[in-house]
């Protein structure tokens, strides 16, 4: 009788190797994070060196979040196609290119569409990665497994941030897009040695040499050989888009996809301005990167305490009250603190309490809808809401440039998170079952 190699994976204890796959994956989360914010980090220099506005700042600032939409939305279907490592090694060549770009272009109209091009990538990259450590894992850990990729995109940000402060005390603001590059190059080799394709795509897709290929990845997880593959499963009915707009899931859908895209603005407007904010107060760059370091950290503990929490608490509740304390924070950091500590404080908690509501809201969606059409709504309610995030940066530098002070633009951006708050309330009065 055929064994099937995934259900050796599912019940098998997780191998040095596999945790090795998920590691690389981590990093390559990390990575995405860096990148996301390479453009914050350098933002103050681009500004004076340009001498731009901060509306024309804030255009820049929103296009690699374009990109990342239109990567999330359709290069993640590329990965079920050609598969999860082929995609992840093509969206690093295009977050290489992106990012060499970036650090040659002369112009805003250049280094827009080079983050454009960069954020393609990164959405790719995030689609791909997600299913090849899901694929990795066994059952007892996958979620772990998950959830510590999910943790490295803060992380990347924490640790790149850093390295950015370093490099802006020495060089201009081209080199943290150098430093993003070369990092994505040496990425390329690591991935091709340790993530080889999943044994769930090659069972999918069933290439000509699968057996050779799955039996190979066995062994590198230690795990025995399998002598023929069971029957391809039928395949399964695609769930089309119109499905998420059915009476029984359209009230989800549409609550969701709206409390995720205005969180996401006011989630967005803290990571993007904070820089060119802390700047523009008398601070240098350096330290200005080092603010949103803190904002990170605070990202990074905001994930994980809410994670904690789930146990304990309904995760609709703990998701609302993520929402709330983003409201208050990011109105209070707007208050332009005095001194750097202050400033720091203040960022580390918005990035808390911003960082813990994306987070609850992918677990909402996850929960929310049922296995048929899971997959299709998490594409449409983030592909939805990243597209509208690239909003946040750009109507923030129109407010700075119309005159209007942080004060006041921080209250405006914070509303975001309030929505976002109202349109779960709503949630509460039906729900969809798993």
């Amino acid at each position: 009788m055929a064994t099937d190699p995934r259900a050796v994976i599912d019940r098998e204890p997780m191998s040095r190797f596999q945790w090795g796959v998920v590691a690389t994956m981590v990093g390559l989360n990390a990575l995405d994070g860096f990148d996301v914010l390479s453009i914050s980090f350098a933002s103050p220099g681009i500004a004076a060196d340009w001498g731009i506005d901060r509306a024309a700042l804030g255009i820049v600032l929103s296009m690699e979040l374009i990109g990342m939409a239109v990567g999330s939305l359709f290069l993640g279907g590329i990965a079920d196609r050609i598969g999860r490592r082929a995609t992840i090694l093509s969206c690093l060549a295009l977050m290489t290119v992106g990012m060499l770009g970036a650090a040659s272009a002369n112009g805003v109209e250049m280094l827009s569409a080079w983050r454009v091009l960069t954020g393609l990538g990164i959405g790719g990259m995030l689609a791909a990665t997600n299913a090849a450590v899901a694929e990795a894992a066994n059952a007892k850990h996958r979620s772990l497994a998950v959830v510590l990729m999910a943790a490295g995109y803060p992380v990347g940000t924490i640790i790149g941030g850093s390295i950015s402060a370093v490099l802006l005390s020495i060089y201009d603001w081209r080199a943290v897009f150098v430093f993003g590059a070369a990092c994505s190059i040496l990425f390329i080799p690591l991935v091709l040695w340790r993530a080889p394709e999943s044994v769930a795509f090659l069972m999918h897709q069933r290439p000509p040499d699968a057996l050779e290929r799955i039996n190979a990845a066995l062994a590198r997880m230690g795990h025995p050989p399998v002598d023929v593959l069971p029957a391809p499963e039928p395949a399964a009915r695609k769930a089309p888009l119109i499905d998420l707009f059915s009476p029984v899931l359209v009230r989800p859908t549409v609550l969701l996809t709206l409390a995720y895209l205005a969180h996401i603005m006011t989630f967005y407007f803290i990571l993007k301005w904070i820089p060119k904010i802390v700047v523009d107060m008398g601070f240098p760059p350096p330290e200005a990167a080092g603010v949103l370091v803190w904002a990170s950290i605070g990202g990074a503990t905001g994930s994980l305490i809410l994670g904690l929490l789930t146990g304990k608490i309904r995760l609709l509740a703990l998701t609302i009250v993520a929402m709330l304390l983003s409201t208050a924070l990011v109105i209070v950091f707007g208050r332009a603190q005095t001194d750097l500590a202050a400033l720091s404080t203040v960022a580390a908690l918005a990035g808390f309490a911003t960082n813990a509501g994306v987070v609850g809201l992918y677990a909402l969606i996850a929960q929310t809808f049922p296995t048929g059409v899971r997959a299709t709504a998490t594409g449409f309610v983030i592909g939805v809401g990243r597209g509208g995030s690239a909003l946040a940066p750009a109507l923030a530098g129109f407010l700075f440039a119309a005159g209007y002070g942080l004060p006041t633009v921080a209250i405006l951006m914070a509303m975001g998170s309030a929505l976002a708050a109202i349109a779960l309330l709503g949630m509460r009065r039906r729900t969809v079952s798993a």
